[in-house]
């Protein structure tokens, strides 16, 4: 187990992500690493007054605050484990490439993938098509929207070690 090494889940409002989520903090916490929730906010449309685009800013800084305090919560209460929010301004990819860069703890991305019709989602879709998250090469898991939260935990705790002093299955 090494604290140094971190998951790091984008966050969003989607549907699929809570299941996601699950899977990343039981996967962090049985690894005994950090678990980082990263949720990107748009840049806000110039408005014609500046106080105007800054109240713009600070709502949606606001709303993702309020989003990973939340998931945060859920996440303690269900796994024991408590996410480090990190809330950026920007475009999602960059966003990411920027914080892989800042933290190389981060060992591994987890993303949620959509499970209706229009895909599974657009930054998916791009790593899909082999355009990576750029920089340092990092492992990423996509947990498939179908899925549910009990689905994602039976999954993840069947994949947990052993406890110590177990005897090992046949």
């Amino acid at each position: 187990m090494n604290g140094d090494f971190a998951c790091l889940i984008v966050a969003d409002e989607s549907p699929e992500f809570p299941a996601a989520l699950t899977y990343a903090a039981l996967l962090a916490k049985n690894a005994g690493w950090r678990l980082v929730m990263l949720r990107v906010v748009e840049p806000a449309e110039p408005a014609p007054w500046a106080a105007i685009s800054e109240e713009i800013k600070r709502q949606a800084h606001a709303a993702a605050e309020s989003l990973t305090q939340r998931f945060a919560a859920e996440m303690w209460a269900e796994c024991g484990i408590t996410p480090q929010s990190v809330i950026r301004e920007g475009e999602l990819r960059p966003e990411i490439k920027k914080l892989l860069d800042d933290d190389v703890g981060i060992r591994l991305v987890v993303l949620a993938s959509g499970a209706g019709a229009g895909g599974p989602g657009p930054l998916v879709s791009s790593l899909a098509k082999g355009q990576g998250l750029g920089g340092r090469a990092v492992p990423v898991v996509v947990v498939p929207g179908q899925l549910t939260k009990e689905e994602v935990r039976t999954f993840s705790l069947s994949l947990s070690p052993p406890a110590p002093g177990a005897a090992p299955s046949a």
